[in-house]
Formats: structure tokens, C-alpha cells, sequence
């Protein structure tokens, strides 16, 4: 089975700098059934499934997101009629489906020019929405493949160098901060508009700002996440810039300063390196967030709507 076309002047020029369309052969694969989903949602620590309700505005206030007071398998199950839009994150931690992942992303780095091992920190998010859900204005920290596997998928895509859409402060990474980000209708001016059926994908890189709506029926998605050398290195910038900024210490953006990069850089390694033993357990990786970053870092368990909504 081909899992990657795309033609290949187009995706040698544009991989990993800008949006463009390709085809995948991944509608209708077996991992993406609604019933095999749920058993992925069973299998899952709680903290890698955020789900809430799919009705929200485009630039809704991350407090504001509805909830949804239903374990997540149900939500699935019931998917048609649930309002609802779902994430289960990290789905490469279950073999099957972290073999979908190396042999699509090696395929896509083939089509681009690249090696196809030339990859790091793969990950992969399943994506459940009901029909007519909105996944809100925001960026994500990885280069990323977008790939639809059933219904229709509406994404807008952003000039990620404009600054006046998402400051750089507003891209520093924090467990505390919800991934929303504050969206103005003057900006759709500004968008492109990517239609996605049933095996078509969109390459989005690093930090592009995006918002995703549905169509008429539910919609599954997957996207292919990975990183390169920089943007690892980026990533562990802006978590450093995002830590210090919520104990007051507000930072330069990455590459204003070499030197304080390389400092920010060496002592996350050194963070990590204490850090990642103890993370082992969901109930760890809860208390971890908690004491460094505050309770809003623990959000997505809270699925009890607010009183009076």
C-alpha cells in the first residue's frame, strides 16, 4: 500500500516551510473504525484524551470551552449525535499504530527528497469530531501531517512569521496554558482555506496558526507529528521562556540572545534529565504538572460542565 503521494516539486520546495495538499491511502483502515477507537480510548492514560463540546466560537476563551460530563469511549461511540470534538494524544505508545506512523512519515520524508529516518519524537493524535464542530484558532509545537480519514475537514491556515496574529510571547509553551489562542474576524482575511475529504492530507509545519471546522457528518483525522534538530531546540526555548514567564521572569524570543539559548537549552537537558524518571505514571505526570505549573495544567480532566451552561 502507497500511504504517501504527493507530486514531488511541490513537496521538495515546500516540506517543512509551507501548508500544502497531498493524498494518503489511509481512508477506510481498520485502525480508524469507531469500535477500534474505542478500545484505543480504553487503553489510554486519562491525561492523553482531551475531549469537549464541538460547538464553540473560533477564538473561544480557553475557561469558556464547554464540557463534556461523559467517560471518553462513550463520547466516541456516540460520536454522530454527541456535539462533541476529541484528541487522543500519543497514540504511538500502542504498536499498531505507531507502525502506521514510521512507515507514513518515512514515506513523506521519501517524497520530499529527504531521508526517509530523517525524523525525531514522532507522535501521533487521533482526531473524533461530530459534524459542524470547530477546533478553535491555535498553533502546535511540531511539524505535523494532517490526514482525513472519514467526513469532511474545512482547515485555515496562517502566515506563521506574521506576528500581529500570535505574538511570540503567546508561543512560548507552558503545561499551563491552553492551546486557544485569542482570534480577531479581521484575520480570516488572511487565510487559506484547505477543503479535506476522505484521503486527503495537509502538511502544516512548525507553529503554523490554524483553526479546523467540520462538514455535515463526523469526521476522523489523524495527525502525523514529528520533529527536526531546530525545532526540538525551539521547543525547549520556549518551555523555558513559558516556566520562567509564569514565576515572573518574563524571556527574549528564541535567537534574540545565542548565549541565553544556549544556557536555556543546557538547563532544560539538565531539567529533564531529573524530571523524566519520575513522570513514569499518570498520577505522577498529574502531581509534576500540578506543583510546577498550577492547576490549569491538569484542565483536561475536567469534563463537568459549568454551573448554569
Amino acid at each position: 500500500m502507497t500511504l504517501v503521494s504527493a507530486d514531488p516539486a511541490i513537496a521538495r520546495a515546500h516540506f517543512l516551510k509551507a501548508p500544502f495538499t497531498l493524498k494518503h491511502g489511509l481512508a477506510g483502515h481498520p485502525l480508524f473504525s469507531l469500535p477500534r477507537l474505542v478500545e484505543l480510548a480504553k487503553s489510554m492514560p486519562r491525561d492523553r484524551i482531551e475531549y469537549n463540546s464541538g460547538k464553540v466560537a473560533i477564538g473561544v476563551k480557553p475557561e469558556d470551552v464547554p464540557k463534556i460530563d461523559r467517560p471518553a469511549e462513550d463520547v466516541i461511540a456516540a460520536i454522530e449525535t454527541a456535539n462533541a470534538w476529541m484528541v487522543i494524544k500519543m497514540v504511538e505508545h500502542d504498536p499498531e499504530y505507531r507502525a502506521l506512523l514510521e512507515g507514513f512519515v518515512s514515506e513523506a520524508n521519501l517524497v520530499a527528497g529527504r531521508k526517509a529516518d530523517d525524523y525525531s519524537d514522532l507522535q501521533g493524535f487521533i482526531f473524533v469530531s461530530s459534524a459542524n464542530a470547530t477546533t478553535p484558532f491555535h498553533v502546535d509545537a511540531e511539524e505535523n501531517i494532517l490526514i482525513q480519514i472519514r467526513g469532511d475537514k474545512f482547515v485555515r491556515t496562517f502566515d506563521n512569521a506574521d506576528r500581529s496574529l500570535i505574538s511570540e510571547e503567546h508561543m512560548e509553551i507552558s503545561p499551563s496554558k491552553h492551546r486557544n489562542q485569542k482570534y480577531d474576524p479581521s484575520f480570516e482575511a488572511r487565510a487559506t482555506l484547505h477543503e479535506l475529504k476522505p484521503g486527503d492530507a495537509l502538511h502544516m509545519p512548525y507553529m503554523i496558526p490554524h483553526w479546523v471546522s467540520t462538514g455535515s457528518t463526523y469526521s476522523v483525522s489523524m495527525a502525523m507529528t514529528w520533529k527536526t534538530p531546530e525545532v526540538l531546540r525551539l521547543n525547549k526555548i520556549r518551555l523555558m521562556n513559558g516556566t520562567l514567564r509564569r514565576f515572573g521572569l518574563p524571556q527574549k524570543p528564541p535567537g534574540v540572545s545565542p548565549l541565553m539559548d544556549a544556557v536555556k537549552v543546557m538547563a532544560h537537558d539538565l531539567m529533564r534529565a531529573v524530571i523524566d524518571p519520575l513522570r513514569k505514571s499518570e498520577a505522577a505526570r498529574k502531581i509534576l504538572r500540578g506543583l510546577i505549573y498550577g492547576r490549569k495544567a491538569n484542565y483536561y480532566y475536567e469534563t463537568k460542565p459549568k454551573t448554569g451552561m
